[in-house]
């Protein structure tokens, strides 16, 4: 890794993809027009003012793995981003208190263990996004 090989930190923004890793969205899921998420282009977690189907099934295909521990969903992502290097500083966005508590739990619950890592990234592997190149 770059940061680890020239001595500086990594800043992740949006680590839980805009909110998609957190769990609340699922298919049928609709963001307010006034939403960043809903019309930008840029943001390929959503379309149209939707989870996108494709990010649904990725997020689907390890969600067992990220929850497991006791872990939510969030706590999942922010502890596989902990475990990819000591380097990292997520930085999530929050809307309410509770959700500041929960993903700074993350920090006690520490860095995903290697089994788990090793199995989030199997089950990617054969992502077709992922092999096209996609984010």
């Amino acid at each position: 890794m770059v940061c680890d090989s020239l001595d500086l930190a990594s800043v992740n923004r949006s680590p839980l993809a805009m909110g998609l890793l957190s769990g609340k969205y699922g298919p049928a899921s609709q963001l307010p027009t006034d939403d960043v998420r809903a019309a930008q282009p840029w943001v390929d977690y959503f379309s149209d003012g939707r989870p996108a189907p494709e990010w649904l099934a990725r997020l689907d295909a390890i969600r067992e793995v990220l929850a497991s521990g006791g872990r939510t969903l969030a706590q999942g992502a922010l502890c596989w981003l902990l475990a990819r290097s000591p380097r990292t500083v997520p930085i999530p966005g929050i809307r309410t208190v509770r959700q500041a508590e929960q993903n700074a739990a993350a920090l006690r619950l520490g860095p995903m263990p290697p089994a788990e890592m090793t199995e989030v990234v199997r089950m990617l592997a054969h992502d077709p996004l992922r092999q096209a190149g996609s984010k």
